[in-house]
């Protein structure tokens, strides 16, 4: 396991935060460690993981809605989307490969990682959700 992921698994257990289930990638080079749990918003459990490799970046990914991207919806989802990731600095919204309506958050981790830091960003991201979880889902089911 790399060193951020060693941090964040202590930072973790000395917290008693049980909510993460860990997975080291195999053969990678870049030691890779995925942290996954979920956030609850709305009443939806949308799935989440942190990302810790030996590079100078953490990820957390949170997948907002499956499937989301539509004929019918694409202009307004697609113009949604470059708004929101445009307003708001540390959070990005796009749609990956299969349509699906994601949300990265990127930190530069510069020496050692202290797990709070990554935890504290939980907080942002759920606030965030919370106050625009409707409105994605308003624009996705528009269209369809």
């Amino acid at each position: 396991m790399n060193k951020k992921a060693e941090a964040f698994s202590a930072y973790l257990k000395e917290k008693d935060i049980q909510a993460f289930a860990v997975e080291e990638l195999e053969g990678d080079e870049q030691k890779t460690a995925v942290f996954r749990s979920h956030i609850t918003t709305e009443g939806q459990q949308l799935p989440t993981i942190v990302i810790l490799d030996e590079s100078m970046f953490a990820m957390v990914r949170v997948q907002i809605a499956p499937k989301a991207l539509s004929e019918e919806n694409q202009l307004e989802l697609l113009k949604m989307v470059n708004e929101e990731s445009a307003g708001y600095k540390p959070f990005k919204l796009y749609l990956n490969k299969d349509g699906d309506l994601m949300m990265d958050v990127c930190l530069v981790i510069e020496g050692e990682l202290k797990g709070d830091t990554i935890y504290a960003m939980f907080a942002l991201i759920i606030d965030y959700l919370n106050n625009n979880y409707r409105n994605f889902m308003k624009c996705i089911w528009q269209g369809k």
